[in-house]
């Protein structure tokens, strides 16, 4: 007996040692170079780089396979300036590759080798004792698999053990680097040719949240010399969480670098970047800065925030700004908490109109007057844009706020008769009635005084600061409450967008980008910047009246005023 299973062992090693070395040896024919990455769990129609189907562009897939991948960093730590300027390339962050993971993990043809051709029951082997009085044709207690053998029908009634799984997120790219999701970082981004040939790379955070959601873009400095937006995007940006964020948060403090380096508005070209979006990567150098910009952030966002003050010693009320024919900008204006809401389709070139025409919601959020930092503007400021994350679903906290704030449809500005020194009478918020006094201009030659007064019933949402002023300067902003007919229906805002979304929009917004570019010649470079009134700076209308009541006489009486008077002073101390 014993003979006889010495014997079968032998065979059995015999045929196993057989099998095994012929598996080896065409495996090794098969082996990939040393050099070349071994793909794991591929199939013929997937990606290596997109585990959830095939590759569109194998171009595509094969550039995106060599993303470098963003260094998880903490934001609020401050980082000196050289790193600031080359930020790391994120190397800890890179997956093991597949040769050390080879390495580690035992072959599954060594596995086959080494397990036998037949496995074993799952159950314990039991041996029962066959029934003599059971007949010939029923099959024993032996024969019968044991029940817990037995496939079970699934019971959809049954609660399930498995713990619920948090949906999970995919990497972020933005300006060629991918930023794996849970990850805070700072990219960075210039314009590939500038007036002056150089650029300086302007930082650019990024914080991608381990679930999934919106990706919402915070700009500011888009004027050079507004400040309270960059404050906000740090606050904003250094207190996220990217591990309990859902969707993305990308915040660039600084768009118009050149014209922060010199506390100006401007670009150094002498022109109004906020003028020339989406851009024309063939137009002036305005144009290729709008354009790289718009193409290479903006347009990889789902919403955009864009912070602005006031403009030439004009300080504003907290106040939203947007489209609100656009039902997705009502759904953001809606999520900001109590902030002032003024209707404004915005001027051609603006950042939000380009958005909004390129089916990314957009909003414009001002606050503040330029120069200098209001603390109360920027604490408003956070705590909307943390309010608006609330009601996005991206973060859990919320914030308590105060009444709620009426929406303006329709706004007007009213001028200084004389110039001389102007003295208001009134505060920002302050509501007035028609013929209430909102300040006086006196002539410090003659002492002669004029008195400002308004022309409506409504609201201060901004004003002049006291100064010296020239006859027609726009010195108090009244705003007009909206019937509520007017507005439309919020709707949400979606989690992702596509690169060719109105795509026949974003055509149009670039044909009036280069129309702009030859409105604005050479000869007319300097007509930007020669005006200090902020209806004549850089808008494409002419300022036909310097008092509103010439072109609606007949609103006088009733003091107020209907949709679309004034239309060319609506954003003119802004965007």
């Amino acid at each position: 007996m014993t003979s006889h299973r010495l014997t079968a062992l032998a065979f059995s090693l015999a045929v196993t040692t057989i099998l095994s070395t012929h598996t080896g040896a065409s495996h090794a024919a098969d082996e990939p170079h040393d050099d070349l990455p071994v793909a794991e769990n591929a199939t013929p129609d997937s990606s290596p780089n997109d585990p959830n189907g095939p590759a569109d562009n194998p171009a595509e897939a094969a550039e995106a396979a060599h993303l470098p991948k963003a260094k998880n960093v903490a934001l609020d730590q401050p980082v000196s300036s050289e790193q600031t300027a080359a930020p790391e390339s994120g190397d800890s962050l890179q997956e093991p590759s597949t040769k050390e993971a080879a390495a580690e993990t035992p072959a599954t043809d060594e596995l086959a080798a080494d397990t036998p051709e037949e496995q074993p029951a799952t159950g314990p082997a039991t041996t029962v004792p066959a029934d003599p009085n059971a007949p010939p044709d029923q099959p024993t207690a032996a024969t019968r698999p044991a029940a817990e053998d037995q496939p079970q029908p699934d019971d959809p009634t049954a609660p399930s053990s498995e713990p619920k799984r948090e949906p999970e997120s995919s990497p972020f790219v933005l300006l060629g680097t991918e930023v794996p999701p849970g990850t805070s970082t700072r990219l960075s981004w210039a314009p590939s040719q500038s007036f002056e040939g150089v650029y300086s790379a302007t930082p650019v955070l990024v914080v991608n949240g381990a679930q999934p959601g919106p990706a919402l873009c915070l700009t500011a400095a888009v004027h050079g010399d507004e400040l309270n937006g960059v404050e906000t995007v740090r606050r904003v940006l250094y207190n996220l969480d990217a591990q309990k964020l859902k969707g993305t948060v990308v915040g660039v403090p600084i768009v118009n670098l050149q014209g922060f380096h010199r506390s100006s508005r401007y670009l150094s070209d002498r022109r109004d970047l906020n003028r020339y979006f989406p851009g024309d990567p063939q137009g002036s150098s305005a144009s290729r800065i709008a354009h790289s910009f718009f193409h290479e952030v903006i347009k990889h966002c789902s919403a955009v925030v864009d912070l602005h003050t006031g403009s030439f010693y004009r300080t504003n009320l907290p106040q939203l700004r947007g489209d609100l024919r656009n039902s997705q900008v009502v759904k953001l204006t809606e999520s900001f908490g109590s902030t002032v809401v003024l209707h404004s389709e915005g001027t051609a070139g603006t950042l939000r109109r380009a958005a909004v025409e390129a089916g990314i919601p957009a909003i414009t959020l001002e606050a503040g007057a330029p120069m200098v930092l209001s603390e109360d503007s920027v604490s408003h400021s956070v705590k909307g844009v943390r309010t608006l994350l609330n009601h996005l679903d991206m973060v859990s906290k919320f914030r308590l706020w105060g009444d709620p704030e009426p929406v303006y449809y329709n706004s007007t500005w009213q001028r200084a008769p004389e110039g001389g020194i102007v003295f208001s009478k009134v505060s920002l918020g302050q509501t007035v009635r028609k013929g209430d006094l909102l300040a006086t201009v006196t002539n410090p030659i003659t002492n002669l005084r004029t008195e400002i007064r308004s022309s409506y019933h409504g609201r201060i949402l901004g004003m002049a600061l006291n100064q010296v002023v020239q006859p027609g300067f726009a010195t108090h902003h009244i705003g007009i409450q909206a019937p509520e007919e007017q507005i439309s229906e919020p709707e949400d805002v979606e989690a992702s967008t596509s690169d060719e979304q109105d795509s026949d929009a974003l055509d149009t917004a670039a044909a009036a980008t280069q129309q702009a570019d030859k409105v604005a010649g050479p000869e007319s470079e300097s007509s930007d910047l020669a005006s200090s009134n902020p209806g004549d700076a850089g808008d494409a209308q002419p300022d036909s009246a310097s008092n509103p009541a010439d072109n609606a006489a007949q609103t006088l009486d009733s003091g107020f005023a209907p949709v679309g008077v004034n239309e060319e002073d609506l954003d003119a101390d802004e965007e």
